[in-house]
């Protein structure tokens, strides 16, 4: 009885020690990580919102992000390399060189099922206009064409509201390479009297604002580290968005962007 006693003891303990290793196996593999990347963007120019930016130049566009059990904090940067003005940018340093702008973005999601809602707040540090703040939410859906609506509060220097809808879906073409195609459009409404039409005299410019189509490849390079070719047609969606004189931050062109995103995901 003695060493039957000593080999069911000793067989218990080490079933015990096996499962305990497993437990702190799977713990361990549940331990969330923060993930992130590091971008860098190459384009003929700038343009937000449909609002042309930048002309006859290229620009350099670095950006950094982090992401922690939902919460996510995000640099955003645009090197011009020679300011020119458009109807909607005047230069802070006319045919030079400019680091004109530095966003930073707070977020928080919550998923629920497919359903993703987002929360956040965004600076908008920019040398060309006064800096301004806005607060976001939006909502998405995981689903083909990734159906995502967003809506923007500027609460600082141009009171108003922007409201985006987007479509966006990525197909494999060949081994890890990636068909990517996107769609956008956007409502603008602004609230205070900086937003009068017409030179001033008008009403509050509110319009449906901006259209943009795009399509690109996403090509890995090496692990982690992908290369994105990328081009975009932007365009007006309304008369009142492609009327010269009529918005006071200048009308909206049929314009083309294209260029080269180089990123490091981890």
């Amino acid at each position: 009885m003695k060493n039957f006693r000593i080999c069911i003891t000793t067989t218990v303990m080490l079933l015990c020690i096996s499962l305990s290793g497993a437990y702190a196996e799977e713990q361990k593999a549940e331990v969330p990580k923060i993930t992130g990347s590091i971008s860098t963007g190459i384009f003929n120019r700038y343009i937000f919102r449909g609002y042309e930016l930048s002309t006859k130049s290229f620009v350099v566009q670095p950006s950094v992000s982090l992401s922690y059990k939902g919460f996510s904090v995000s640099f955003w940067g645009n090197i011009d390399s020679d300011e020119h003005g458009t109807q909607s940018f005047v230069p802070d340093r006319p045919g030079r060189k400019s680091f004109n702008e530095t966003d930073l973005t707070l977020s928080y999601t919550y998923p629920i099922g497919k359903l993703a809602l987002t929360g956040g707040y965004i600076y908008y540090g920019t040398k060309y206009a006064a800096e301004t703040e806005e607060l976001f939410v939006s909502a998405s859906y995981d689903i083909i064409m990734k159906p995502t609506l967003a809506v923007y509060r500027d609460i600082a220097s141009y009171p108003g509201t922007y409201i985006n809808f987007s479509l966006s879906h990525s197909e494999k073409v060949y081994k890890d390479i990636t068909l990517d195609l996107g769609a956008s459009a956007g409502y603008f409404a602004g609230d205070d009297d900086a937003f009068r039409t017409e030179s001033g005299t008008g009403k509050k410019y509110r319009a449906f604002h901006d259209g943009m189509v795009k399509a690109g490849f996403t090509v890995p390079i090496i692990k982690n580290m992908s290369v994105q070719p990328i081009a975009q047609y932007w365009f007006p969606l309304s008369d009142k968005a492609k009327r010269h004189g009529y918005n006071p931050n200048g009308h909206l062109d049929e314009t083309f962007v294209y260029g080269i995103n180089l990123t490091y995901s981890f």
